[in-house]
């Protein structure tokens, strides 16, 4: 059973940083690649983050970009998410995302999904 459990998330003051990590279990982790995605109340889900293979291959939403950085651990099945400078914009709940092929940009692009983690930056 695959399971991929996101830790984390919390309230933050703009301009303030946080680290999430996204630990998964009943897959063979080096063969997918992982993303972040985030949802804010009323929005939908979008693209934040991925990380294919190694870290090498990184692909980041114009939005976080020079502020946020995915990274991944294949040794201990995690990847993590910095945050820094946060915004009030950045408020959401962020979900990782497991997949093996697609578009890694895009929700169709992932097979599994953790249960998410709120993140609130106050102004």
């Amino acid at each position: 059973q695959v399971q991929l459990v996101e830790s984390g998330g919390g309230l933050v003051q703009a301009g303030g940083s946080l680290r999430l990590s996204c630990a998964a279990s009943g897959v063979t982790f080096s063969r997918y690649h992982m993303g972040w995605f985030r949802q804010a109340p009323g929005k939908e889900r979008e693209f934040v983050a991925a990380v294919i293979w190694t870290v090498l291959n990184t692909y980041y939403a114009d939005s976080v970009k020079g502020r946020f950085t995915i990274s991944r651990d294949n040794a201990k099945n995690t990847v993590y998410l910095q945050m820094n400078s946060l915004k009030p914009e950045d408020t959401a709940v962020y979900y990782c995302a497991a997949g093996r092929q697609g578009v890694v940009t895009s929700s169709p692009g992932y097979d599994y999904w953790g249960q998410g983690t709120q993140v609130t930056v106050s102004s």
